[in-house]
């Protein structure tokens, strides 16, 4: 069930962004390090398959982590009860099915592979620290949401990040293109939340501001990320002051 946030954001949207949601199915593939592609071929081979295993080295790439969600969006037959958590969704969909869906586009040129690998790197260090900080207080977030959270943090910028074309434009702003692919795709309920609090500006969202703290804690740059609006209008208000 969508929350309240996500139905507000809805009704608001003018036409032309409501139209821009049903080209999200037919965007691009997110492409995959070569490197998770040979540890996830290695790992099918095993006999039996350590899934623990598996589901670390797709979690290391934001890009294995998203093809492998919108395979398990694109089953109609899961209804609600779609799994979200990737040990799930391997399990369910099957590991060669898994490993079809993240070969399907590799980060292969120079300036492709050296651009994804920056950014790639960065969504792993906001979603370590976003664990680490949903561990210490697991009651307000679990773990595993948190680090999902934060690996897809830039999932509205992933058409720059990726230099996609224009006709695959979702939306000029990155918190309405996140929902709008988070939607679409049906990703994780939590991936979900982060970006209808960002648009909505009224409840605090503890996983919006878990993520702003990990840029703070690491000292990662938040530039090219969605930034919670209503941190950016107390900032500059601090300025002008």
């Amino acid at each position: 069930m969508l929350s309240r946030k996500v139905v507000e954001i809805r009704a608001g949207r003018r036409p032309s962004e409501r139209a821009q949601i049903s080209s999200c199915a037919a965007l691009p593939d997110v492409p995959v390090l070569p490197g998770t592609l040979l540890l996830m071929d290695l790992g099918a081979q095993e006999n039996p398959v350590d899934l623990h295993e598996m589901t670390r080295v797709v979690l290391s790439d934001p890009g294995a982590t998203i093809q492998i969600l919108r395979m398990v969006g694109r089953e109609r037959s899961f209804g609600e009860e779609r799994p979200s958590r990737i040990e799930d969704c391997i399990s369910v969909l099957g590991v060669q099915s898994c490993i079809e869906a993240v070969f399907r586009r590799t980060a292969s040129r120079a300036i492709d592979k050296t651009e994804i690998m920056k950014a790639w790197s960065h969504a792993r260090e906001i979603a370590e620290a976003c664990r680490l900080m949903a561990e210490e207080a697991p009651e307000r977030v679990g773990p595993n949401e948190a680090y999902l959270t934060g690996l897809l943090h830039e999932l509205g910028s992933l058409p720059t990040i990726l230099g996609w074309e224009p006709a695959f434009a979702v939306s000029s702003d990155p918190v309405l293109s996140g929902l709008n692919m988070a939607e679409e795709w049906f990703l994780p309920q939590c991936v979900v939340d982060y970006f209808s609090e960002l648009g909505s500006l009224k409840a605090t969202n503890v996983l919006s501001k878990m993520v702003h703290r990990a840029h703070e804690v690491t000292g990662a740059s938040s530039k090219g990320s969605p930034s919670d609006p209503r941190q950016e209008s107390q900032a500059s208000a601090s300025g002008k002051a």
